[in-house]
């Protein structure tokens, strides 16, 4: 079909001509309305969206001369992010003087790894990157399967965890 008489034929329906596949010879094209056919593709992105898991890596960094209730409130933290299933970089940063002094990095992410032994294993044992000594931490099995289950029981609706109560 010509080019001419396909747009008449699209005037007529009240539709666009859109090319399918410029590259065949000869080129394709359809009848569709266009702005419906973009609506619905974007709804299935934002759909494939919801359901993406996201790449899950978080960081939290402490210094070397971290206090015991910020070295708590920071575990907290790893805990809640290994709950959800995330991998933790726990990050100890150096400055000055204290570049001359690693071990006591060493010793504050072992002590962090320590804390954290139900939770989590150690993907990756500490490294110094620079000024920053990291380690890599990633949920255990049996927390991976909680949080899943977990994340799945929040899904249910209002109403049924009413009647369940």
């Amino acid at each position: 079909m010509s080019v001419p008489d396909a747009i008449k034929m699209a005037h007529e329906q009240d539709v666009d001509v859109v090319e399918v596949s410029p590259n065949s010879t000869p080129p394709v094209c359809r009848l569709m309305d266009y702005g419906r056919f973009r609506y619905e593709q974007a709804k299935k992105e934002r759909e494939a969206k919801k359901t993406q898991r996201s790449s899950g890596l978080r960081e939290v960094r402490m210094r070397t001369r971290i206090g015991d209730h910020d070295m708590l409130r920071k575990t907290g933290q790893i805990k809640s992010f290994l709950g959800e299933g995330d991998k933790v970089k726990v990050s100890v940063l150096f400055r000055g003087r204290e570049m001359s002094h690693p071990e006591i990095g060493n010793q504050l992410l072992g002590k962090v790894a320590r804390s954290l032994i139900d939770e989590a294993r150690v993907e990756s044992p500490p490294i110094m990157e620079r000024r920053m000594m990291s380690m890599l931490l990633v949920p255990s099995k049996k927390d991976t399967q909680t949080a899943t289950a977990a994340k799945s029981s929040n899904t249910e609706p209002a109403d049924a965890k009413a009647k369940n109560s």
